[in-house]
Order: C-alpha cells, then sequence, then structure tokens
C-alpha cells in the first residue's frame, strides 16, 4: 500500500474519532445540550456533530432523554453523559485511609457507591481490599465499568506502569498496583501519580475547568506538584517530575519518609501540621481531628500554623519561581483553620516571590479532590483513547 493510500484510508478515520472526542468534551463541559448546543460550542457542522453524537450514543458513552419543559409542543431531546448503564471507578490510595467509587461519565460520585477502609499492612492485603469493595460496588451500582482511575502517591514511571519510589508508602515501592488491579479484575486501569489526578480532577471539575495552563500543589499528606502546560501533564522524561516535597530546606532537619533529611514535605503540609499538634498535646491526632477541634474552639494551634504556614509560602513561591503559571491552585486540609488562613499564607507566598512572576499569578484554594482524581484519570483514559486531543 503506498504511503498516499494510506493517508486517503486512516485520515478520515481518525477525524472521525477527534469529532466524537470534541464532542464529547463539549457535552461534558455544558452538562446537558441539545445537537444545536453542541455545534455552537464546538464550531463544528450540524452534520458532523450528528455523525459524531450517532457514534457516541451506540457506543454508550453519551445518554439521549427528552427535557421536562413546561408549555405545549414536543418535548426537546437533549445529550448527556451515560450514567445510567455506563460507569467508571475511582480508587485512591492513601495512608491511612484509601478510597474506591463508583461515578457515572459525569463524574457524579454517590454517597451510596463508595467505601472506605484503613489501609492494610500489606500490599498483597491491600489488593485484596480493593478487589472485594470493587467487586461489592460494581454488584450495588449494576453497570458493568469502563474502567479504574487509580490515584498513587510517590513517584510512577509512566512507561513501565509502576510505583518506583513512595516515600510515604513504601509498601508500594517497585509495585504495579494498575497492572495488578487490571489482571485480578479485568478491567482496564489506568494509575496517575497523585498530584497528576488531582491536576486532571481540577481541570474536568473543579476550579480549573477550560484552563490549559495551570499548576497544582497538593499539600495533604505529602507535597506534590503537578503541572499542565497547553492541556498536557508536564510529567517529566519517566514521568517522575513535580517533586517538590523533596527539595531540601533544612539540612538538619526532620528525616524524611524518602531517606534525606529537612525535606520540604516534613515542614509544610497538613502531615507536619499534625506531627507538631500532636507532639505539643501528647497525643496522636490527624487533620480531620484538628480541623474539627479548632472549629469547634476546643483547640488553638496558631502557635503550629504559623510555622507550618512559613514553609507552606516557601513552596508556593518556589513552584511561582519555577514554573511561571498563570494559576496556581493549592490542595491541603489546614486553610480550613480559620477564615484568613488562605490569604495570610498566600500574601507571605508573594512576598517571597519574584515580583514579575507573582503579579501574573492567580492564587487559588483547589475544589477537587483525589477522588475527584482518580474519577478524572479514568475519564481523561477514555478520551485519550476515542482520539488526540482537539487542538
Amino acid at each position: 500500500m503506498t504511503g498516499s493510500a494510506l493517508h486517503t484510508e486512516v485520515a478520515p478515520s481518525l477525524l472521525r474519532k477527534i469529532n466524537d472526542r470534541r464532542v464529547l468534551e463539549v457535552i461534558r463541559q455544558l452538562g446537558t445540550a441539545s445537537r444545536a448546543d453542541v455545534v455552537r460550542a464546538s464550531g463544528l457542522t450540524a452534520p458532523t456533530v450528528s455523525k459524531a453524537v450517532a457514534s457516541l450514543l451506540k457506543g454508550g458513552l453519551l445518554e439521549e432523554r427528552d427535557q421536562v419543559a413546561p408549555g405545549v409542543g414536543r418535548p426537546a431531546r437533549v445529550l448527556r453523559l451515560a450514567s445510567e448503564q455506563t460507569s467508571v471507578l475511582g480508587v485512591v490510595i492513601d495512608t491511612p485511609t484509601c478510597w474506591v467509587g463508583v461515578a457515572g461519565l459525569s463524574g457524579e460520585i454517590l454517597p451510596a457507591n463508595e467505601s472506605s477502609f484503613a489501609l492494610p499492612p500489606t500490599y498483597a492485603g491491600l489488593l485484596s481490599a480493593i478487589e472485594a469493595r470493587i467487586s461489592q460496588l460494581v454488584q450495588q451500582y449494576g453497570s458493568p465499568p469502563r474502567g479504574i482511575g487509580l490515584s498513587v502517591p510517590g513517584q510512577v514511571n509512566s512507561s513501565l506502569h509502576e510505583v518506583v519510589f513512595s516515600p510515604n508508602l513504601h509498601m508500594l515501592d517497585g509495585h504495579r498496583p494498575g497492572v495488578d488491579l487490571a489482571e485480578r479484575l479485568g478491567i482496564p486501569c489506568a494509575m496517575l501519580q497523585e498530584s497528576h489526578a488531582l491536576c486532571l480532577g481540577e481541570r474536568m471539575f473543579g476550579a480549573a475547568r477550560g484552563l490549559k495552563n495551570f499548576a497544582m500543589l497538593d499539600v495533604s499528606t505529602g507535597l506534590g506538584l503537578g503541572v499542565m502546560s497547553g492541556g498536557q501533564l508536564l510529567t517529566g522524561h519517566s514521568g517522575l517530575a513535580g517533586e517538590l516535597g523533596h527539595i531540601t530546606v533544612d539540612p538538619d532537619g526532620l528525616p524524611c519518609g524518602c531517606g534525606n533529611t529537612g525535606c520540604l514535605e516534613t515542614v509544610a503540609t497538613d502531615s507536619a501540621l499534625c506531627r507538631l499538634v500532636s507532639q505539643r498535646l501528647g497525643q496522636t491526632l490527624n487533620i480531620e481531628d484538628i480541623v474539627r477541634r479548632v472549629q469547634a474552639g476546643e483547640l488553638d494551634v496558631r502557635e503550629e500554623l504559623q510555622r507550618t504556614g512559613e514553609y507552606l509560602a516557601i513552596a508556593i513561591a518556589a513552584a511561582i519561581n519555577i514554573f511561571n503559571p498563570s494559576t496556581l491552585l493549592i490542595h491541603g486540609r489546614l486553610f480550613e483553620l480559620g477564615d484568613d488562613v488562605f490569604a495570610r499564607i498566600t500574601q507571605r507566598a508573594r512576598q517571597r516571590s519574584l515580583q514579575p512572576s507573582q503579579a501574573d499569578c492567580r492564587l487559588l484554594r483547589a475544589r477537587g479532590s483525589k477522588r475527584k482524581g482518580a474519577i478524572a484519570g479514568m475519564l481523561q483514559h477514555l478520551n485519550d483513547s476515542l482520539a488526540p486531543a482537539w487542538t
């Protein structure tokens, strides 16, 4: 077959798939939409949209329903992402609690369709616990899942599909939980590093909707950074980019799970705040305990918050100076400890940043979660399976 003949046969098929993806993404943005709405929002012609819709309906990615509206006349038909006959799974491996949930293609997670459990002590036990809860949830939800989005902490080699090193959860080191779960369950699994999953979740469902260039700083269990540039995640040579938390800020500081001492992660996260408060009180508290007690007026953590906030400002300034994002979203529970906490820490971060870079950067609290990130990871995988991204 000649090159020109190959081009003639392949190009129209690829273009149809690109159009399918474009229509699917437009309907995700709109929520529900008529075909006319999709034509206006996508810039595609009406015949092209009709063909794409027919393909997506046949593939089970869209559903069509009558729109209930007052007045006389035939109800309008509207399109939405499939949720009744199609689902995806999300899995978040974290410490001390893991999570499994089911969502339709819209990404909505219902409380009845999720399960949290304490992190098992072994890798084999973890896989068995996830498998058991997925089987239970799939049976409850009733629709066969299209795949699993898996959020994991640590460094993920994207070419090997392996967690090569997880400073805060060493049981994952050298394992391929995405591959292992897919083999156990017979369901495709897309594994993402948790900061990258947060990026996708925030763009799909949160404060970064519609943005192609932004950064996401996660300061919850550990400290990680995800960067979206031109609509694509910056993952580095092997997928290991974004480990801002393992930059040394105190050579004589605390031991870090990575084996180093004085890493930014040890002083600028929810976990770091919890450690300081727990040491003072002589009892182990997690971030939920601290937030609840502070909001109830039972606990004063201003001293610990001041110390953690200073280091967090350094982390924010580093992200601004290094990556020059137009928007930096920050994900962490410590901002719930007071109405002015976010404003005070980000003001300090701006003082530590290069003026031209910080002046051109919006600082926002993230609205997403690791759970939404896991779901978004699988939904993004479905998009990518259709065709390359629309440019």
